[in-house]
């Protein structure tokens, strides 16, 4: 135990403060395993790359891991919904196909193979969803669109109308960023 000494104003009352040596178990929250989880949206887009550089980055520096999400919307099938099964398989086998690119590359630069999660409907509700139901996801981690005003829908609408809804921090990468840079960074 460490003994700090109270300030003089403090008057008549006992001059030592004893202070525990580590954290208190009462007030630590645990969590389910000590590290972060970084969560990355997998698609197609040009910007996907960096986040996903800049997530294994973190997570090799702080002891923590790489969550993968892909989105499948669900097909706008009108008139046809015959071909709708058929739309919906494709669609969901492009989105294992990225997951499994992206989870290559986490696996070179980490060393470990991350958690992959693939949802099907509206990629801003999913994603939200997925964060909610997983308490060990502790960061969020996007990239903005290169070389454009726009800095795209899921970042548009995650820094605009439904910041409130986040649980977790949001880390913004600027999409233009190379690997070393984001080596640099990290």
């Amino acid at each position: 135990m460490r003994r700090a000494a109270y300030p003089p104003e403090t008057q008549g009352r006992s001059p030592m403060l004893i202070l525990p040596d580590g954290p208190d178990p009462r007030y630590h929250a645990e969590t389910q395993a000590d590290e972060r989880t970084f969560l990355v949206v997998v698609d197609d887009s040009v910007e996907m790359r960096a986040a996903l550089h800049f997530a294994a980055r973190r997570a090799q520096g702080t002891n923590g891991r790489v969550a993968l999400v892909s989105v499948v919307s669900p097909p706008d099938l009108g008139p046809w919904m015959f071909v709708g099964s058929l739309m919906r398989e494709e669609a969901r086998e492009k989105a294992e196909q990225l997951v499994h690119r992206a989870a290559s590359v986490v696996r070179i630069e980490r060393g470990e193979t991350p958690t992959v999660h693939i949802r099907e409907g509206e990629i801003l509700t999913e994603v939200l969803r997925l964060i909610d139901e997983d308490p060990s996801i502790s960061i969020l981690v996007l990239a903005t669109a290169p070389a454009s005003d726009d800095p795209g829908p899921l970042v548009r609408a995650l820094t605009g109308r439904h910041v409130n809804r986040l649980r977790i921090p949001l880390t913004l990468v600027p999409g233009c960023l190379t690997d070393e840079e984001i080596d640099l960074l990290t």
